[in-house]
């Protein structure tokens, strides 16, 4: 891939995950409520899906594929994260998947493939490894994700800094996800948005949850040089609140496509 195109360091991307793989636990409410937003789909269908594959759902998509009765396989850019799966699970990476075509009914992706660099090409293999009439159903962060966070910190670094750098990754709109997907060959593609508003008693939890599951900035320009210190407390001081608490807001991009 053309280097102007790498927008995120997939090394660090690893690595986030790999240290997120022991604290991961801490966020599973809000992934667990991501993934049931996006697994409710299935009830809209008549087709039964026999085998999955799970790309990156930090050990909770899974179960609940399987208490589904789908016999699931899960990867991960991690192996410490894929390891937090049932069995069988591999190490992989979501832009080189090590399956071969027409492997699965079903694939599904929440909120894990927006750390990719060539999405188009991750879900041209997604769906080179779905059957005929397999189902794709993923789930990426749409514009708008965590923008009172994306604000503060751009302000507050201004302020504390005379500049600010990138610290909250770019997001699609929707309109861009339908294009990928009709980019990548997928049948029916749809697109439609969710939201979870998040709440803080704590400012700096927030940051904590993004550490936990592996969220911590990873686009390759970013300032690798430590953050002055007034940076954070200067930021989450102005973050929007009501009744006490903070708020940000997780808005979902939920996409569906068929394989032809």
């Amino acid at each position: 891939m053309n280097e102007a195109m790498c927008v995120f360091d997939r090394d660090a991307v690893r690595r986030h995950r790999d240290r997120a793989a022991t604290t991961v636990g801490l966020v599973e409410p809000i992934l667990r409520d991501a993934a049931e937003r996006l697994l409710d789909r299935l009830d809209d269908v008549t087709r039964r899906f026999a085998t999955a594959l799970d790309i990156g759902g930090r050990g909770v998509v899974a179960p609940m594929l399987h208490a589904r009765g789908i016999a699931t396989i899960c990867c991960d850019l991690s192996p410490a994260m894929a390891a937090r799966n049932p069995p069988p699970c591999v190490a992989a990476d979501e832009e080189r998947l090590p399956f071969a075509p027409a492997s699965f009914d079903l694939v599904t992706a929440s909120l894990s493939l927006h750390w990719v660099n060539d999405l188009p090409g991750a879900l041209i293999q997604i769906r080179r490894v779905l059957r005929p009439e397999g189902l794709l159903l993923a789930s990426v962060p749409a514009l708008g994700t965590l923008a009172e966070l994306r604000t503060a910190l751009t302000e507050a670094e201004t302020e504390v800094s005379g500049g600010a750098s990138p610290r909250v990754s770019p997001f699609p709109d929707l309109r861009d996800c339908a294009a990928l997907l009709q980019r990548a060959g997928f049948a029916l593609p749809v697109v439609d948005g969710d939201e979870i508003r998040l709440a803080y008693a704590e400012p700096l939890v927030l940051l904590a949850e993004l550490r936990a599951a592996g969220e911590t900035n990873a686009v390759r320009l970013r300032d690798k040089r430590p953050p002055p210190r007034a940076l954070f407390p200067t930021a989450l001081s102005a973050l929007p609140a009501r009744a006490g608490r903070c708020e940000v807001t997780l808005r979902l991009a939920m996409m569906t496509g068929w394989a032809g």
